[in-house]
């Protein structure tokens, strides 16, 4: 499928089949989601996976019962990690691991601890959080290239899908992504003309 073809077709699904995708496409999706890019590489995000009804249909009461969260496939969880360092630290060992000269290694860490080290908890959560949307992006676009649907939610209480989910501190849910076979039919697509959106200066 054309690239802009995706872009047009694929909309936010609010009622899905029930009908379990198959796994080699959703390890398909995994790797599309995992490319994501993100400022300084550092990949401050983990998602998760939810496949268990008896789990979706907890989440769901954390959803405003939602019909996407207990009609689809496979719910992520986007979840911004705040644990900076952590990730730092890990890009580092796999930066030296591939054979990347010691000194640029030293280079590039040097700069993203510095830029760390300027981020306070807020602004830390905010700045992972950002990046997330990124990868969130990715699972969009990548579900409707593979030949499924997909939705992008907000409405969810993160405190709630952290108790259930048993997520430590650091992990942050931040942005949903049900996806599935669609049972509904999209609207057709209502944007703001290009004049409206873009400024030339």
């Amino acid at each position: 499928m054309e690239f802009d073809k995706i872009i047009m077709e694929r909309y936010a699904t609010k009622l899905f089949d029930k009908r379990r995708l198959p796994e080699s496409k959703v390890d398909k999706l995994i790797e599309i989601i995992r490319y994501a890019p993100s400022s300084f590489n550092i990949q401050p995000w983990v998602v998760q996976i939810i496949t268990d009804q008896d789990t979706k249909e907890k989440l769901s009461g954390a959803s405003w019962n939602q019909p996407q969260i207990t009609s689809c496939s496979h719910l992520l969880v986007f979840c911004a990690d705040t644990n900076l360092l952590a990730n730092i630290e890990e890009l580092e060992k796999l930066m030296i691991s591939k054979g990347d000269k010691q000194s640029e290694v030293k280079q590039a860490i040097d700069m993203m601890k510095n830029f760390e080290k300027t981020l306070n908890s807020d602004k830390k959560l905010a700045w992972a959080q950002r990046q997330t949307y990124l990868a969130l992006g990715n699972a969009l676009n990548g579900a409707k290239f593979l030949g499924f649907d997909s939705c992008p939610m907000e409405g969810f209480d993160p405190k709630e899908y952290s108790n259930i989910l048993n997520l430590p501190d650091n992990i942050v849910p931040t942005a949903l992504c049900p996806i599935g076979y669609a049972k509904d039919k999209p609207n057709p697509k209502l944007r703001f003309p290009k004049e409206r959106v873009f400024r030339y200066h």
